[in-house]
């Protein structure tokens, strides 16, 4: 078996261990089958701050039509299905089981023969949905059971017991090494591609304590201690941009473009809890205007 195929999968093996780790063989699952001259110009990895659509169950990746890697693969005029491929699903994490994770999306990616020399941009937008300490709660859970608890709230305390993230480990050393293997195979197999870690966008004003947003287009939701998640936010945007930098990679201040937009301003960017107005819509992701502003930030990036 001296072959392409041979040596990607030995190289796979070696750089993405967890995808190993849930028992998934190179050979088995057809890794490196597809022809590397037929990478895609944009490939996207990412939860459901990418995908930005409904999943029924854990194992659907379905898509927005408006959610950013659309938007931004009509901006660079690479809509077309040859040129652009987006394996974001919602749950997705770097590699907090039991959602698909980072080399699980890029694993995809290589069997439909995405990564190669063609390939212009690989954005990824990973975090929200992963454990970081010693408690088995996510950012993304803490965000919609802890804020909405107006007894006990999501103050300082909240992590002892259980109801936010830990986040003693929420550092861009360990986010830089949970990413790496997928990274460096990135980087391997898409040498003259742009590779850009995507930030969420504004949640909170940094600062705040209180918690806010609306709710069935008719209550205004405030969690005066909602400290806590704010905080760990934080610490994940600071993370991400630590690693980024650790890892050689650029990152995309999502943040930046979104800013005054957050849940509970006059114009927010992120989706309210149970819009009547747009049914259809996640709580708490972003919204056409604010995926379009990511969409065209990222463009305006890679275009400089």
């Amino acid at each position: 078996m001296c072959s392409v195929q041979f040596f990607r999968a030995v190289v796979m093996r070696s750089w993405i261990a967890v995808v190993l780790a849930v028992g998934v063989s190179a050979c088995a699952a057809g890794m490196g089958t597809a022809a590397p001259a037929d990478s895609r110009e944009l490939v996207v990895l990412g939860d459901s701050f990418s995908a930005n659509a409904w999943a029924v169950d854990s194992q659907e990746c379905r898509h927005g039509d408006t959610s950013w890697p659309t938007q931004l693969s009509k901006l660079m005029g690479e809509a077309d299905a040859s040129d652009y491929l987006d394996l974001s699903c919602p749950g997705a994490s770097i590699d907090t089981p039991p959602s698909y994770t980072a080399a699980w999306e890029a694993k995809q990616a290589d069997q439909a023969g995405a990564f190669g020399p063609r390939t212009k941009v690989v954005a990824l937008q990973f975090g929200l949905n992963d454990r970081w300490g010693t408690n088995d709660t996510t950012l993304w859970y803490a965000l919609q059971q802890c804020v909405l608890d107006l007894i006990r709230g999501c103050g300082t305390e909240a992590a002892a017991a259980n109801r936010i993230v830990d986040d003693s480990n929420l550092t861009g050393a360990k986010y830089a090494e949970r990413l790496a293997n997928v990274i460096t195979y990135v980087k391997y197999y898409a040498p003259n591609a742009r590779i850009v870690l995507v930030g969420y966008p504004e949640f909170f004003r940094i600062g705040q304590d209180a918690v806010c947003f609306n709710a069935f287009g008719a209550v205004r939701f405030i969690q005066p201690r909602g400290q806590a998640a704010i905080e760990s936010l934080d610490r994940l945007d600071q993370a991400q941009r630590e690693a980024a930098r650790l890892l050689g990679v650029e990152f995309f201040d999502s943040r930046a473009v979104t800013a005054g937009h957050g849940l509970c301003t006059e114009q927010p960017w992120l989706n309210d809890y149970q819009d009547p107005r747009d049914p259809t819509a996640i709580p708490f992701h972003p919204s056409v205007r604010g995926d379009e502003a990511v969409a065209a930030g990222i463009r305006d990036q890679i275009a400089g």
